[in-house]
């Protein structure tokens, strides 16, 4: 190819990539559903976009260093105080049962069903035992089933991941140099373990480093996501190395400790870290999916529907019953886990480096793993993303569709508005930092927050389970503007913060943006004083004339939606709606 090639290939592949994820969000997709069409789409109409014209070999080692990068996000995101009791054991037997039965299941019926060789039955096996956090989670924020069964689908499609990946190393060494497999031997279990333990030094290293540089050094938001940037990527290019594959290990075991080892300095926000996951997964996924050809999907079409049945009908079922019996998930909860097992961007990447490699040793049937394997992420990933909404309403495992307000602050006045709220029938949960006002809110029957939350709230990639909008009221201007920011992106919804005066001398509060709640007038230390002069809030159907002196607060939908009056926005409110209103001072009132 041509300079002019490369450079219209390289462009062509970040704007498809870019393009197909702003679509598929605005049509509310999984990218997936949109990037594999049209990466399939463009290498069939141009070879300019195709990885080994544009990169040569060097592109399977690219793409295990960026899988690195996107588990070691993923990582980031899981919090090992939530994976006990039945959820560790039904992640647990999710993956040693999901392993193991796709493996036999997949390798069993591949020969007869696409005319492959065994030991390519056992590769494409092996690729198809794996899920992925890139693909389970857009699914799963669309659908919103239940924290429980969010938190098991999150956690067994991460952790499959490295352990598909490792597998698959070793089953590819396994078919490429003898003419059986066999990995029910002893020599085959013995180097599975030397590769875990292979990435586990490797993430004990990734650990010491980004300990130094996030936690000793103290670098800043910028220099620090850099840090994490190299410190991932030199951990995982060392460990594959040595031995293929274990980079997957060493990236997650990494991520896991940067979000779970109390003490590691994480930069607060991490638009720059977040924002390169999403651009490497468009990448990978159409730069992929443009080595499928039509000439070799076509052979395959019709049997890998009926393998896409069987990993759905059959095998997903069997697993998660097997995984979920005698735990203390619902029955609806158990149902939804066996129709959620979409494959993802590492079954593409591995299929694509180990499909290559047979084929060049010249291992018969090994060219149809990538198409065949292309059309089970395809499939899976559409038929889900079609299903998985009306089966959670029809198992009834979506979360109510109404507010879980998280009230973050503990004087009178806030705890008076968290009342106030409950009493409009919103599910109302309080946090505040003093002993005094955390036993003043235990005093009203309102849900106390844990003391840790707000610390989990400003950990990149933690999520707030269950909370759909976030109202800080502390007497804190400074605190309630930074922690504004730094939650807003680990919330299902908005962050909102009460006003500082108009003269305010705080650092931050004065000049960070919107969300700014009641406007400029009923700001933190007015709120404050009209109550201390006896004002109260009250709760009136919206029909009612508004009484004299009250100003609105908040709508409350007839769905139990919380509509807050802001500074750029007022409610309005429609039948069927309640208002919360703050009413004047009482005549005679201090």
């Amino acid at each position: 190819m041509s300079e002019n090639d490369i450079l219209l290939g390289l462009a062509l592949t970040v704007v498809l990539a870019t393009a197909s994820q702003i679509l598929a969000n605005k049509l509310r997709v999984p990218a997936l559903v949109v990037l594999l069409p049209v990466g399939f789409a463009a290498g069939a109409l141009t070879d300019v976009i195709h990885p080994d014209n544009l990169l040569g070999s060097a592109f399977s080692d690219l793409v295990s260093l960026s899988v690195a990068v996107i588990l070691y996000d993923a990582g980031l995101g899981l919090d090992l105080r939530k994976l006990a009791g039945h959820t560790r054991r039904v992640v647990g037997r999710l993956l040693v049962y999901g392993v193991l039965l796709t493996f036999l299941v997949v390798g069993s019926v591949s020969p007869a069903m696409f005319g492959m060789d065994l030991r390519v039955a056992a590769m494409l096996g092996v690729i198809l035992v794996v899920s992925g956090p890139t693909v389970v989670g857009p699914l799963l924020d669309f659908v919103r089933p239940t924290d429980k069964a969010r938190r098991i689908l999150i956690w067994e499609g991460t952790l499959t991941d490295p352990i598909g990946g490792i597998l698959g190393a070793l089953t590819f060494h396994a078919v490429a140099t003898s003419s059986q497999v066999d990995l029910g031997r002893g020599y085959q279990v013995g180097q599975f373990f030397i590769s875990l333990a292979v990435g586990l030094v490797g993430g004990v290293v990734g650990i010491a480093l980004l300990w130094f540089t996030l936690r000793v050094l103290r670098l800043g938001e910028i220099l620090g996501t850099l840090a994490q940037l190299a410190v991932v990527i030199g951990i995982s290019a060392g460990c594959d190395i040595v031995r293929d594959d274990t980079g997957l290990i060493a990236a997650i075991v990494a991520g896991l400790a940067v979000a779970n080892i109390r003490g590691f300095d994480m930069p607060a926000r991490r638009p720059f870290f977040e924002t390169l996951v999403q651009l490497i997964i468009g990448l990978l996924f159409v730069s992929i999916s443009s080595t499928v050809t039509p000439a070799s999907v076509v052979p395959v079409l019709l049997p890998a529907l009926g393998l896409i049945a069987i990993l759905v009908l059959v095998v997903r079922p069997l697993v998660a019953f097997g995984s979920t019996v005698r735990t203390d998930l619902s029955r609806g909860e158990r149902g939804f886990i066996g129709w959620m097992d979409p494959r993802g961007i590492v079954a593409a990447s591995t299929a694509s480096a180990f499909s290559a490699g047979l084929v060049e040793r010249g291992v018969t049937g090994a060219s149809k793993i990538l198409p065949v394997t292309f059309l089970v992420i395809v499939g899976t990933v559409l038929l889900y993303a079609l299903t998985a909404a009306p089966v959670a309403r029809r198992l009834g495992v979506v979360k109510d569709t109404g507010t879980r307000v998280l009230l973050v602050g503990g004087e009178p006045w806030v705890v008076d508005l968290g009342r106030a709220l409950r009493s409009a029938g919103l599910d109302v949960l309080m946090w505040a930092g003093l002993d005094e006002e955390r036993e003043r809110i235990r005093d009203t029957g309102i849900e106390l927050a844990k003391g840790e939350l707000l610390a989990t709230a400003i950990n990149p990639g933690a999520r707030l389970e269950g909370v759909t909008a976030v109202f800080l009221a502390t007497d804190d201007d400074d605190f309630n503007a930074l922690a504004s920011i730094v939650m807003q992106d680990n919330v299902d919804g908005p962050v909102y913060r009460v006003g500082p005066p108009q003269d305010s001398h705080g650092v931050v509060a004065p000049y960070t943006g919107a969300h700014i709640l009641f406007g400029r007038s009923l700001v933190r230390h007015v709120l404050a004083e009209r109550y201390r002069r006896g004002a109260r809030f009250v709760v009136l159907p919206a029909g009612e004339p508004l009484p004299p002196g009250h100003d609105t607060l908040f709508v409350v939908r007839a769905d139990h939606q919380l509509d807050p009056v802001t500074e750029r926005s007022e409610s309005v409110p429609r039948d069927g709606d309640a208002l919360v209103l703050l009413g004047p001072a009482a005549t005679g009132a201090p």
